[in-house]
């Protein structure tokens, strides 16, 4: 019987042993103290460990760099072509009982007639080419006072104390004279808005 007791309070006392981790401890200052087992200790680690992997997996990815992509152009929409048969502006056109002018260059063919004169005679070396003065007056500005009986006598007899010789031994420009007025006063009138016309289609 005794040895029967042996053995439990040998068994109680080596069980106790292993044990003794569990069990609040009281050390020298008569503090109580505890140890956590070291399995527990290990729980817990993986656990902390498992919460922080599936923090992470749940994270949102990394965005990824962003590819020097152009950027995408669109097409210019082209202007809508003009619709078949469409009338043309009309021209500006100005009609007297001298002349007619189209669009301020395009004049009629009498018209036309006496630029070529003008030209012929160059006439040009003392009116100045857009008869605007040069040694002799602006016809633009004569023509505004001068009646045509007082320009064909001007043109025939000249005025020889002022520089300018009779044409009156010029048959071009005696048989013109009419036409060389007309393209003169339309100038003057401003009908006729360059010096260089063309004839009117």
């Amino acid at each position: 019987m005794n040895l029967r007791l042996f053995i439990a309070a040998l068994t109680i006392l080596f069980t106790g042993s292993i044990f003794a981790d569990d069990t609040p401890a009281t050390n020298a200052s008569g503090t109580t103290t505890t140890n956590a087992p070291v399995k527990s200790a290990v729980k817990k680690k993986n656990k902390k460990n498992k919460k922080t992997a599936a923090a992470a997996s749940t994270a949102a990815p990394p965005a990824e760099p962003a590819k020097n992509e152009p950027a995408p152009q669109t097409a210019a929409t082209p202007a809508p072509p003009a619709p078949a048969g469409a009338p043309k502006t009309a021209p500006s056109v100005v009609k007297t009982d001298l002349y007619t002018v189209a669009d301020g260059t395009k004049v009629d063919a009498k018209t036309l007639d006496g630029f070529k004169i003008w030209r012929a005679a160059a006439c040009d070396r003392c009116h100045g080419a857009n008869q605007e003065g040069m040694v002799g007056p602006s016809l633009i500005e004569s023509l505004k006072k001068l009646t045509k009986a007082e320009f064909v006598t001007t043109l025939k007899d000249g005025r020889l104390e002022k520089g300018m010789p009779p044409w009156n031994t010029n048959e071009q420009v005696m048989k013109g004279v009419d036409n060389l007025y007309a393209y003169l006063k339309g100038r003057s009138d401003g009908a006729i808005t360059k010096a260089k016309v063309s004839a009117m289609e």
